[in-house]
């Protein structure tokens, strides 16, 4: 791994989310300037610029309460790949969730999995990631209504019982942010979602059942024209099956890792989509 000490690693404040973004749009991914800038705002980013200013590489750690803090946004710049970068700002981001005594949490790609596990990072649980245009085939949807501010109070208190994550900042950013794709079930559960560079992003989902995932998950993608794409554990074949049945396709997927344990996240059976691999 490279020595943090060797590369001129500088913090990327909210100010450069403009100036970041080229980044992930160079990588095909689907962030837009509103998630860079949530992103750089919520979490510390870290990064190098190159010799005329401009970011060549980058590195986020987004804290979820005190216990958990996410890695993401781990990008390099086709120019200076293969020279440590992101293997070093890697490391920056691992020592910045040590000293605040948290444990590191990403999902990993299948290539980025082999550079985890020798770090110590575990595996909890495979997720797959459906693009798909709209939904045709919509399921039974029941007592789901378009979430309002009052609701935030206990959509908070409900995910926090059940994702193992602490996130009042990233769901109430969420909920204003896109109103269109918030919905609660009366019976407990919510979704929310965003707008991305190339589509929408549907997630994250929590409910008490799978019946009641789909049916959050497919009012959300009735609300909105597409296309989609949502982040789902593999667990959850009912989901899967209704994904198939609109078409969707899913071309890569994410390991979810730690770095050390935090009760509750190893468990997807509440979790039916993620908020996304950026946002934990």
């Amino acid at each position: 791994m490279a020595s943090t000490e060797a590369l001129a690693i500088a913090p990327i404040g909210v100010g450069e989310c403009e100036a970041v973004w080229p980044l992930s749009i160079e990588a095909g991914w689907n962030q837009n300037v509103a998630d860079w800038r949530f992103m750089l705002g919520a979490g510390r980013g870290f990064g190098l610029r190159g010799a005329d200013g401009t970011w060549e590489a980058s590195s986020l750690v987004l804290p979820l309460g005190d216990k958990l803090a996410w890695i993401s946004m781990v990008l390099v710049t086709k120019t200076r790949r293969r020279g440590g970068v992101g293997t070093g700002l890697l490391k920056r981001c691992i020592a910045e969730v040590q000293a605040s005594g948290a444990v590191a949490g990403l999902d990993a790609t299948e290539q980025g999995r082999p550079i985890y596990l020798p770090l110590g990072f575990r595996d909890l649980y495979k997720i797959a990631r459906w693009h798909f245009d709209g939904a045709k085939n919509m399921p039974w949807i029941g007592a789901v209504r378009p979430m309002a501010m009052a609701d935030l109070p206990a959509v908070l208190a409900y995910d926090r019982a059940r994702s193992g994550m602490e996130r009042p900042q990233l769901l109430t950013h969420l909920a204003a942010r896109q109103p269109a794709l918030a919905f609660v079930a009366e019976g407990g559960g919510f979704v929310l979602g965003r707008e991305g560079r190339t589509a929408y992003s549907i997630g994250p989902v929590i409910a008490d059942d799978e019946a009641t995932g789909l049916a959050l998950i497919a009012k959300a993608a009735a609300s909105a024209p597409g296309p989609f794409i949502i982040d789902v554990p593999d667990a959850h074949a009912e989901i899967r099956t209704w994904l198939e049945r609109q078409g969707a396709v899913s071309p890569r997927g994410y390991m979810r890792m730690t770095l050390g344990t935090t009760p509750g996240l190893d468990d997807p059976s509440h979790v039916f989509a993620l908020a996304g691999p950026e946002l934990g």
